[in-house]
């Protein structure tokens, strides 16, 4: 089926054409930092990422089947809440030989797009992408060299894969899957779902010179395929590009963006780079090791992958690629928390702002969801832990902007919420709310230690929050209780025998039913060492004639260690609770559930090649999560050098399989890219190792640091606080620490460092002796800039 005979060049792609003629899209990509990958990684995922649409492929270039929230669908181009295409795959034909593009040799990652390198023998072939900000449209270009002394004419082929499709829980909203129709108009080649407004469009550089719709592969999809002709001069390069778009709204939205894509790829790919190389420079971290600084400045690549810009839902970081690119209470409470302290006021206020207004139209009480995919739809109305968490949040961002306003807007949320907390979930009124925390383990659903140290923390944080406001008589209430809270988790949580905090309280029944569950989970993995120790724990609560509710060791879970995270554990028990969970981790992090720690844990090389091709499961996994908790825990009661350990087992997965970033379980499993990594290694080195603790309300900045010390030099600079900037450089010298502050207003400084005792103190040039506040050596400063430096001991 030939079309020519309906093609008519628009003004627009000839402009566009014109401009690619002066500089390409990938002339401006390759001008950025990138880190290539590894050739046994290629046929592992990879993401393009914008904030209205992104595409999910094979690092290869292919797009085979992904994900199993919607199976085999969470790959190919998404502009959420719809899927537009499967994919696509190009081929080329020159001296009579065909040319199938379908298997890249390298792929190198950048800050915001990707490259796709090809072989080929007459013609070299590249293939670079990136989403415009703002812009439902990815943008591809092809750079075909040829490497011969003779003009060669190419014909370019391009197949791509309508399939437009809902969003997970779609159906909830009743979005339901037709038939695409395929439709070709001025160069475009336009996919429609049978019964929706639901638009996918595909147009190029170049004229096509011939159209056809091909066999569609599975329901409810269709194939386009589509032919270019293009003369290559001996020895020089020719670009052709495409644009993917589309829309859940109408044809016109999908055709436009298309159009404005292709016409302006080369500015919308250089404002993202520039975009991109000013969110480098906020909070910018500079360290003796290079890995690490490298990490933390794509971490900061990595969280803006993740945003996503839903019309009539809202704008907001989402947990994962590719499973859950959706939002969540509970991911944002821990990823916002560290996006904070590295300049992204921005995505915290807007995901805050979006996860409230759906957990008030959700639950209206307070309650804060859980889970809720991109159609609006709530899958979880919330875990008990989120609702305290979301307080804590609210109380950090807080601290970071000084920002009032937006305190007065929640705090009535957070009052609702803590009401809910106890009222709701505390049915025998021990202080401890009832419940599902962070650990999804079918039963564990009765008193969880996370939800109790969560809890406590949140009460604590509310009390400041309602003394800033003037409600004094509820700041004491809120004091009182968090105190109480506090006491109870120290005491009654904690197993001495065990030298840990208890995974939960609960009664003899319920402990001995999880314990015969954990023991066929130990089998399953071939956990000796752990059927051992469940066996004997079985036997002695059989033995033990108690039977009321008391705290219980069991699956030793990372959530254990949240009273060290939050800084509620009594000094003498955090140090044998943290001596207790080096147990249970490997080279790259903390286990998730202690139990599942295998024999040859000190082998782990990829744990994607351990499950294999089988059904996706978190059983025996390392997370950074529980790994960022740990640290802070370890930073929290004085162990800098222990909290470096840890990310340093994290940091061994940074580009292990995806360039550039961290998977969501260790090293190469789950998600490829994972929001909370933020807070996983944000929190430690910005608000512990150089100790950033402000309070922007009152014009404060704590200085807390606590280095490590195999950490010989380190700075940050262009820290956002409030309407201040602070620069911090760390420097070692023998038994001496050097710290340089610099701030663009002069706000008050505490400088408190929390770790060791230091026996001499220099301030810009002369001795002084500290204070001593809260058992901590103290001094408070005034100025622009202060030179400090401080004599071990």
């Amino acid at each position: 089926m030939n079309f020519d005979h309906m093609m008519k060049i628009p003004l627009l792609l000839l402009l566009a054409f014109s401009a690619l003629g002066q500089k390409s899209v990938s002339t401006i990509i390759r001008s950025s930092e990138s880190i290539p990958g590894k050739s046994q990684y290629l046929s592992t995922p990879y993401n393009t990422a914008g904030d209205k649409l992104y595409m999910v492929g094979h690092q290869d270039g292919t797009f085979p089947s992904i994900g199993w929230h919607v199976k085999d669908e969470m790959g190919g181009i998404w502009a959420h809440p719809i899927k537009l295409w499967d994919g696509f795959s190009a081929s080329y034909q020159v001296n009579n030989q065909l040319i199938k593009l379908d298997k890249a040799i390298r792929f190198v990652n950048y800050p915001y797009a990707n490259e796709h390198r090809y072989g080929g023998q007459q013609i070299k072939v590249s293939r670079f992408q990136f989403v415009p900000d703002g812009k439902a449209a990815v943008y591809v270009e092809y750079v075909l060299e040829n490497t011969t002394n003779q003009s060669q004419t190419v014909k370019f082929s391009m197949e791509a894969i309508s399939n437009l499709r809902p969003v997970w829980l779609g159906e909830r909203t009743e979005m339901i899957d037709y038939p695409d129709q395929l439709s070709f108009e001025n160069n475009q080649i336009i996919a429609k779902d049978g019964s929706n407004n639901w638009y996918a469009v595909m147009s190029s550089t170049h004229q096509a010179t011939n159209l056809q719709v091909g066999a569609a592969i599975k329901p409810n999809t269709a194939l386009a395929k589509s032919s270019y002709s293009i003369r290559i001069p001996a020895h020089q390069k020719e670009t052709i590009a495409f644009v993917f778009s589309g829309s859940s709204v109408s044809k016109n939205a999908a055709t436009s963006t298309c159009a404005s894509v292709l016409a302006n790829g080369t500015t919308y790919v250089q404002a993202k780079k520039q975009r991109f190389e000013k969110l480098a420079k906020t909070s910018a971290i500079k360290l003796a090791d290079p890995k690490l600084t490298q990490a933390l400045r794509w971490l900061k690549y990595n969280a803006d992958w993740l945003i996503n810009d839903v019309d009539g839902i809202g704008r907001g970081i989402t947990a994962g690629m590719p499973d859950y690119p959706w939002f969540f209470g509970g991911d944002m409470t821990y990823s916002l928390q560290g996006l904070i302290a590295s300049g992204r006021k921005d995505v915290a206020y807007s995901t805050i702002e979006l996860i409230a207004k759906l957990s008030e139209k959700t639950n209206g009480n307070g309650r804060i969801v859980h889970e809720v995919s991109t159609n609006g739809s709530v899958f979880n109305p919330g875990n008990i832990n989120e609702t305290p968490q979301f307080a804590s949040l609210i109380y950090q961002v807080y601290r970071w902007t000084g920002d009032k306003a937006f305190l007065q807007v929640y705090f009535p949320m957070i009052e609702k919420g803590l009401h809910w907390l106890m009222k709701e979930n505390d049915k025998d009124h021990n202080l401890i709310p009832d419940g599902n925390g962070m650990m999804e383990i079918h039963g564990l659903d009765s008193e969880m230690i996370d939800v109790a140290a969560y809890s406590a923390k949140a009460f604590l944080d509310a009390s400041k929050m309602a003394e800033e406001l003037g409600k004094r008589d509820l700041a004491n209430q809120y004091l009182t209780t968090y105190k109480a809270m506090r006491l109870k988790i120290n005491k009654d949580f904690w197993v001495a025998g065990s030298n840990s905090y208890a995974d939960f309280i609960g009664t003899k029944s319920q402990a001995l039913r999880l314990t015969a569950d954990a023991i066929e989970r130990a089998k399953g993995l071939k956990n000796d060492w752990a059927v051992e120790e469940l066996t004997a724990l079985k036997g002695s609560i059989e033995q033990n004639p108690d039977t009321t509710k008391r705290g219980f060791v069991l699956h030793h879970n990372w959530v254990v260690n949240t009273p060290m995270e939050t800084g509620l554990a009594d000094n003498e028990q955090a140090i044998l609770a943290l001596k207790t969970a080096e147990k249970f981790r490997n080279k790259f992090g903390m286990y998730v559930t202690g139990i599942d720690r295998s024999a040859t844990s000190a082998k782990a090389e990829s744990y994607a090649a351990k499950v294999g091709k089988s059904e996706f499961t978190y059983t025996g996994t390392v997370m950074t999560l529980p790994t960022g908790v740990q640290a802070i825990s370890e930073n929290n009661y004085g162990h800098p050098s222990a909290a470096y350990d840890l990310i340093q087992r994290m940091l061994r997965t940074f580009s292990f399989a995806l360039p550039g970033s961290i998977y969501e379980v260790s090293p190469d499993y789950g998600m490829m890219t994972q929001a909370w990594n933020s807070y996983a290694f944000e929190v430690p080195i910005i608000q512990q190792f150089f100790g950033i603790q402000p309070e922007a309300n009152k014009k404060i900045i704590e200085l807390n640091p606590s280095w490590p010390d195999s950490l010989a030099f380190g700075s940050i600079k262009n820290v956002a606080i409030g309407d201040n900037q602070l620069a911090i450089s760390v420097k070692r010298q023998g038994k001496a620490i050097h710290f340089h502050v610099e701030q663009k207003k002069p706000w008050t400084l505490i400088f408190r460092p929390g770790s060791k005792h230091y026996k001499h103190w220099k301030i810009d040039g002369k001795t002084v002796k500290p204070k001593l506040v809260n058992g901590y050596a103290s001094v408070t400063l005034s100025g622009m800039k202060h030179e400090i430096v401080l004599i071990e001991d």
